[in-house]
């Protein structure tokens, strides 16, 4: 029997008739028209997928979209701001850590979630972080490069306020 899901996506509040069993990706693209969440293995392998549910990298594939009920989701749409690029966002397009783009909400979203526990990652640290997440496209050192970038960028950003 269908239930009405209310959560908060981007920071606006929702709501959704959900099926049992249904996912957060399917609700998240489907119903509410958040598709830079992408949709790759459907097994919780590729990372392509990956939200924030209250702050933590989830794979919205296999995370159940009733779980979400009350809960803040951010998509990599609502990693910017209206006018501006989040600086992950202008890190990685800048420093060629995007090629045919598909892993890449997936990997802003695991780095957003790193940055937001550790503020200055090792190489190695983000290299673990990401590793749920698969691209066959970048060999990872763009990747990487872009999350130092963008770490050393908000630092820099917290000292001058």
């Amino acid at each position: 029997m269908p239930e009405l899901l209310h959560l908060t996506v981007d920071g606006f509040p929702l709501s959704a008739v959900v099926e049992p069993g249904r996912t957060l990706l399917r609700v998240l693209r489907d119903d509410l028209g958040r598709t830079g969440t992408k949709e790759g293995c459907d097994d919780s392998e590729c990372g392509a997928c990956m939200v924030l549910v209250d702050g933590r990298p989830v794979n919205s594939c296999s995370y159940l979209a009733l779980q979400a009920a009350g809960r803040e989701i951010t998509t990599v749409e609502g990693l910017a701001g209206r006018d501006d690029l989040h600086p992950l966002q202008r890190a990685f397009l800048e420093g060629g850590g995007i090629q045919c783009g598909f892993c890449t909400p997936g990997m802003l979203m695991t780095s957003r979630a790193l940055l937001d526990e550790n503020p200055n990652p090792t190489d190695l640290e983000i290299r673990t972080a990401i590793s749920g997440a698969i691209c066959r496209c970048t060999g990872y050192k763009n990747i990487v490069a872009a999350v130092q970038w963008a770490a050393q960028h908000e630092a820099a950003t917290k000292q001058e306020a």
